[in-house]
């Protein structure tokens, strides 16, 4: 397997992302916050990780709800997965949101969220009259069966 180089700025209180296991495919990033903070029933927040990050071109950072978080408090990334481009430099944050009815409390150095790092083309539209034909045509949402 190749290793992608990918530069970053460390300036949270917490080590540096780091893969849980051999075959992880994402790393947790932490809540880089002085004190706990509490989001509310279908609240959402923008939680800094203190991390900064320079990808390589043609790829992508995606962010995305951690399982343990969701299934157990219901809380979940906004906009997963989140995208983060090669040309940001900026803080890499997180959009939580608590779709749970009860408070939850996010403590400092608290996993929040996974990031992968993952390749991604580049399209050029070919404008047509009508597309190719397929056995499931324009059937969707639902329409293949449960």
């Amino acid at each position: 397997m190749d290793i992608m180089k990918v530069q970053i700025v460390n300036k949270s209180a917490y080590p540096t992302p780091a893969y849980a296991t051999e075959k992880s495919a994402g790393m947790d990033l932490k809540a880089n916050i002085d004190e706990p903070m509490t989001l509310g029933p279908l609240e959402r927040a923008m939680v800094p990780t203190g991390l900064f990050i320079a990808l390589p071109d043609g790829t992508e950072a995606q962010v995305r709800p951690r399982s343990g978080l969701a299934a157990k408090h219901g809380i979940s990334v906004l906009n997963a997965p989140g995208t983060i481009d090669a040309d940001y430099r900026g803080e890499v944050k997180v959009i939580l949101v608590n779709l749970s009815n009860e408070p939850f409390v996010i403590n400092p150095g608290e996993r929040i969220a996974q990031m992968v790092v993952a390749r991604y083309e580049k399209v050029e539209w070919e404008d047509v009259e009508v597309l190719d034909d397929t056995e499931r045509g324009t059937g969707g949402f639902g329409s293949t069966g449960r």
